[in-house]
Formats: C-alpha cells, sequence, structure tokens
C-alpha cells in the first residue's frame, strides 16, 4: 500500500473470516504488526476484544479498524473488501480507556487483568453470592445477595450490562454503570451510575460456602475473596469507525431501540 499507512491484519480462525482474509491479503499490502500503523481486524466482538487485549500488553498500541464477520459485531465495522484506504482515511477514531481489576483469591493470590467491556462477580455453585460493595472506600451496600454484580464501561454497557438491565452510558460520559445480576436483596437497588474516577471495591462474605468467580472480559479468575476496580487512564486503546456507523452514534441510538 505505497504512499498510505502500513496495515497488518489479524482474523478469528472462523472460515468466514479467514477467507475474508484471503481476499484482503491479495488486493493489499500488509507489514508485520510490529512494523504498522493500523490493525484491520476480522471477526467478531469476541475476536476485537482479543485484539484489544494483545494490543495492552504492546508498548505502543495500533489503533484498530475492525470488519464484522461475527454474529452482533457492535464494535465492528460492516465487511468489505473494497476501498479499504479511503475507508480508513475517513475513519473515525474513538479513544476507549479499559478497566483494571485487581482480584485476590481466597488463598491470597492476587490478579490483576484489564477489561475493556466489564469486570464481573459471578456466583460459582447454585448459592447466591453475598457481596459487600464499596465505593472509595466507603461501604454503600452491607450486603448484596444477588448471583453477582458487574461494573461496565460505556464501551461495553449495551453488552452484559444491558442484558442484565443496566443503563446505557454515552461513550464521552466518563462515567461506569455498577449493576447487580439477579438481584434477591436489596429487593428495589438496581445498581448506579459512578464518575470512571471511582475505586469500587467488592468484598465476598462467604468465599467459601458461596464462591465467586471475577471475570474481566473473558478471562475468569475463581474463588476470590474480594476485587477492586479502577479505570486505567495510562492505557488508552483506539478504535477506528466509518463515520456513518461510529460506536458513540450506535451507543446513543441504543437507547432508543424497542
Amino acid at each position: 500500500m505505497s504512499g498510505e499507512r502500513r496495515l497488518a491484519l489479524a482474523a478469528s480462525p472462523s472460515p468466514q473470516a479467514q477467507e475474508a482474509a484471503q481476499e484482503l491479503r491479495r488486493r493489499y499490502e500488509w507489514v508485520p504488526a510490529a512494523e504498522a500503523e493500523i490493525m484491520v481486524a476480522l471477526g467478531g466482538d469476541g475476536f476485537l476484544l482479543q485484539t484489544l487485549h494483545a494490543m495492552m500488553d504492546r508498548h505502543r498500541p495500533l489503533p484498530i479498524f475492525g470488519m464484522n464477520l461475527g454474529t452482533v459485531g457492535f464494535l465492528m465495522n460492516n465487511w468489505s473488501a473494497d476501498l479499504l484506504e479511503s475507508r480508513l482515511l475517513a475513519a473515525r477514531t474513538i479513544r476507549v480507556a479499559p478497566l483494571r481489576m485487581e482480584a485476590t483469591t481466597v488463598d491470597g493470590v492476587k490478579h490483576a487483568l484489564s477489561a475493556i467491556n466489564e469486570v464481573s462477580l459471578l456466583r460459582e455453585t447454585r448459592q447466591t453470592a453475598w457481596i459487600e460493595v464499596s465505593v472509595d472506600k466507603r461501604v454503600v451496600l452491607p450486603e448484596l445477595v444477588a448471583d453477582g454484580v458487574l461494573v461496565a464501561t460505556p464501551a461495553g454497557s449495551t453488552a452484559y450490562n444491558f442484558s442484565a438491565h443496566g443503563p446505557i452510558l454515552p461513550l464521552d460520559s466518563n462515567l461506569m454503570a455498577l449493576t447487580p445480576i439477579s438481584p434477591f436483596r436489596p429487593r428495589r437497588w438496581r445498581g448506579a451510575i459512578l464518575p470512571d474516577r471511582t475505586c469500587i471495591r467488592f468484598q465476598v462474605l462467604d468465599p467459601v460456602k458461596r464462591p465467586v468467580s471475577a471475570v474481566a472480559d473473558q478471562r475468569e479468575v475463581r474463588d476470590v475473596a474480594s476485587v477492586e476496580v479502577t479505570v486505567d487512564r495510562g492505557s488508552p486503546l483506539t478504535l477506528m469507525f466509518d463515520p456513518e456507523h461510529a460506536l458513540d452514534d450506535r451507543i446513543a441510538a441504543e437507547q432508543f431501540a424497542i
């Protein structure tokens, strides 16, 4: 792609994505990710999340232009092999800040993971979880009895958070959604919207009898005793969208979907 920005290509293992990747390789020039300025990702939302997580491990994260060859593709652009250079030149860039989860297991082992969509605490057995919820070191819920609880970013607020009846957050809102999952007590608590500078801490009240796992997007830590969630402002990621298909516009439109 002489004269244009250097591109790297990543594709999910699905037959559709692999076939599309072959088509793009025939039509355009590509370089290894270490030499690229933009990453083009082919697959679904899950594959895009994997690619974003891989970017967080790099010294210089690349902007990602995703094209949907999966199921939902909410975080993706429409698939087309045509006019790729023009689409990239016209693309709108969206910066997202991931969540940082610091989880401690009942054995005292500490795990630090990042999440672009959400951090979820989920019961591991048929028994409900008992969780104490603190915001900025102040206990706001002494005992949440539920299947679990999650913290979602604006980018992830239309995913699991929305399925759990949490609010949709505008992408530029600098907010987080704190949403219970099938709550039993308190009966009338439906969650909270918090500034993204907030530190949220979960203490599992009976982690042996009522074990709880913590999931950062697709990565799970089992048998946690406590979990702390903050926004990682030092690791922003960049997504690229066709102007008529931008993520902030789609998130806003979801608030009026019937």
